[in-house]
């Protein structure tokens, strides 16, 4: 689905309307529906400038993992590896930590990797990261109200920089 709306109010659901993770949704007007071939012929054909996606991790030189945990079972990796392949900018948008409390930013992903140096571009509950061009590393470029960098720092499984330019995350 292309033109993908808001989640929808309580009770005007439409369960043949679903995202990824399986959650409700609603069509903006001029929405368009096409099959599966269709849309990973305009992924994989390159036509996709931008793709978000959640994780489970993401490593400092923008590698992530978002499909397998060892030991538990999984239906296959989806379209993620298209996806991070396919030459867009990869935004991850995930929790800042799993529910251990444990970072889900690293230095280096300890899970098997969906792409090697993809993301450009991490968002979490807490802060805004860019990955550096070439992999060289993390740059906290704004924080969400309430939180420090020493917060962030404390939060976070790898090292990284501050912007000059660091900004509150807008809320909407």
């Amino acid at each position: 689905m292309l033109g993908v709306g808001p989640f929808p109010r309580s009770g005007s659901e439409d369960c043949d309307l679903i995202n990824a993770g399986k959650q409700t949704v609603t069509a903006l007007p001029g929405a368009s529906f096409f099959g599966a071939d269709t849309s990973f012929a305009m992924i994989r054909g390159g036509h996709c400038d931008v793709t978000v996606l959640g994780s489970m991790q993401v490593a400092a030189n923008g590698d992530m993992s978002n499909y397998l945990i060892p030991g538990k079972l999984v239906k296959g990796m989806g379209g993620a590896m298209d996806l991070v392949a396919s030459g867009s900018r990869v935004v991850v948008t995930m929790e800042h930590t799993d529910r251990n409390g444990s970072p889900k930013i690293l230095q280096e992903c300890s899970l098997p990797l969906t792409g090697q140096r993809v993301v450009s571009r991490i968002i979490t509950e807490k802060a805004v990261f860019d990955v550096r061009d070439g992999g060289r590393g993390l740059v906290l470029i704004e924080l969400a109200q309430g939180e420090t960098i020493e917060s962030i720092r404390t939060a976070t499984g790898a090292n990284f920089d501050v912007s000059d330019g660091l900004g509150l995350m807008r809320q909407s």
